[in-house]
């Protein structure tokens, strides 16, 4: 019949999810440690040893061999430690059975104690080893709360912590949600086993790809790249290791059901499946779909492409804030350079304009451009005429011009009058300008005058009846009105 110790052990393995042996290995060393407190020393070696099928609990202490008169707690005599074992001498050290009756209050309280902290580091050690082996996996969980901006799942035997960093920005969590985690992390801390998960890494992706897409699984189509940023868009290359299968429709799935149930449970992110190529130019062309490419020219000394496109699909292939471009190359890992077909063509133009004439060696050309030095040829000489020759042409004036002068300056004489002094009566000398200053009294009287003079009496219109008479300051009109006549005298206006 098992004991109640037994039961006890047996009941909280099973409370713990632990082996049973794990569980009577930490209760035999607490027992140890609590027997040394109470009943040995504490320097003496002792062994506790729980007996599986009785619960039946021994206590094993080393004693040292001695002749006679032993102290009971740490020796026993050599002939009682012949009995235990044959061939020992003087100074041997043996084990002996030292059960004590009553281990104690505080033994039994003191082994509580021990025994729990060494249940807790075994169930910790049994967590760690489990959750350590799937590092790189998808586990589920349940959303249980948040803690300065991390949330905490349970995934089972322990709570796993999603970090703010590997959150999805455009995803909202909620208690009790269930979410699809990647298992990045588990690290031993003084707490027991520390379980990070992520829902942005690329790695979520692929796992996901391998549990809706049974060729993944199998290895049947193999993905070669993920390049993600996670809650808007990602792409995946992959490519198939037997002919005659279509990758990407296996991937996408009938009526694209497959690729559906991935992007529902990643919260309506985009994902774009390409086929990977061997040859990079095609690859690169690939990656960079939806959009339609025309050529692709790659500097592999750079590792850098240079991609043509359409000018309709230039915004289609570099995506909302480049996206689609960051994403092909992080796919393919190339530097990309979009340009539209006007663009290269114009680039292209450029290029292949015709250069200037080429430069010719400085010798030569020194020789050419420098001229030849110009020949002197000695001019014919002719006698100078003499000043006694030159005199009278020099003074003679011819009596042609003579007049002209004459007349040309009688006329510049009637002008100079003219201008110079004008008809008396007509120009009065003109006086200095001087500014006047007006001040506010100048400018408010004509205003207050005008204030003051007394109004104009109002024209006199119905109610007012006079005789038929006329007169120079008074004007009669006759005017008719519910059967009877009358005249509305009007005065003149005066207008100033």
């Amino acid at each position: 019949m098992k004991s109640d110790f037994l039961l006890a052990i047996t009941q909280l393995s099973a409370e713990k999810n632990l082996p049973k042996d794990v569980v009577l290995t930490a209760v035999e060393a607490a027992l140890v440690s609590a027997y040394k407190k109470d009943t040995f020393s504490p320097t003496q070696n002792i062994a506790v040893k729980i007996n599986p099928s009785s619960g039946k609990v021994e206590v094993w202490a080393e004693k040292t061999v001695v002749k006679d008169k032993p102290d009971p707690a740490l020796e026993i005599s050599l002939r009682e430690a012949k009995k235990l074992k044959e061939g020992v001498k003087i100074g041997d050290m043996v084990m002996v059975e030292a059960t004590p009756a009553n281990a104690g209050r505080i033994a039994a309280q003191t082994a509580k104690q021990v025994i729990l902290q060494r249940l807790h580091e075994a169930e910790h050690s049994a967590i760690f080893e489990e959750y350590a082996d799937k590092e790189g996996e998808v586990v589920s969980g349940v959303v249980q709360r948040f803690e300065m901006g991390q949330v905490i799942l349970d995934v089972g035997r322990t709570e796993a912590v999603l970090p703010g960093a590997e959150q999805v920005r455009t995803e909202r969590y909620r208690v009790g949600q269930r979410l699809k985690v990647v298992l990045l992390q588990v690290a031993r801390t003084a707490k027991g086993p520390r379980v990070i998960v992520s829902r942005s890494h690329p790695e979520l992706l692929r796992r996901l790809f391998e549990l809706e897409v049974p060729e993944v699984y199998n290895g049947t189509v193999e993905i070669k790249s993920i390049a993600r940023e996670a809650g808007f868009r990602s792409k995946i290359a992959v490519a198939a290791k037997q002919e005659g299968i279509d990758p990407v429709g296996c991937c996408v799935g009938l009526r694209g059901i497959r690729i559906q149930n991935i992007v529902s449970e990643l919260s309506g992110e985009k994902i774009d499946v390409v086929q990977w190529n061997p040859d990079i130019a095609q690859f690169i062309a690939h990656a960079l779909s939806p959009a339609h490419i025309v050529t692709v020219e790659l500097n592999k000394e750079e590792q850098a492409a240079t991609v043509i496109v359409p000018d309709r699909q230039l915004s289609l292939a570099i995506g909302k804030e480049g996206q689609n471009a960051r994403l092909a190359a992080k796919l393919t890992g190339w530097r990309i350079d979009i340009k539209s077909a006007s663009m290269a063509e114009t680039e292209k133009a450029a290029r292949t304009k015709v250069a200037p004439a080429a430069a010719v060696e400085a010798a030569p050309l020194a020789e050419e451009l420098i001229p030849a030095e110009p020949e002197l040829v000695p001019l014919a000489e002719e006698p100078l005429p003499a000043l006694a020759e030159l005199e009278p042409v020099l003074t003679e004036e011819p009596a042609e011009v003579a007049e002209e002068a004459a007349e040309a300056e009688v006329e510049a004489e009637e002008v100079a009058e003219k201008v110079l002094v004008p008809p008396r009566g007509i120009v009065e000398p003109v006086e200095e300008f001087k500014p006047q200053l007006r001040f506010a009294e100048d400018i408010m009287a004509p205003r207050r005058a005008a204030a003051a003079k007394p109004a104009k009496a109002k024209k006199k219109k119905k109610g007012t009846f006079v005789k038929k008479e006329s007169s120079e300051d008074v004007v009669k009109v006759r005017k008719a009105g519910r059967g009877r006549d009358y005249t509305v005298e009007e005065e003149e206006e005066e207008y100033i």
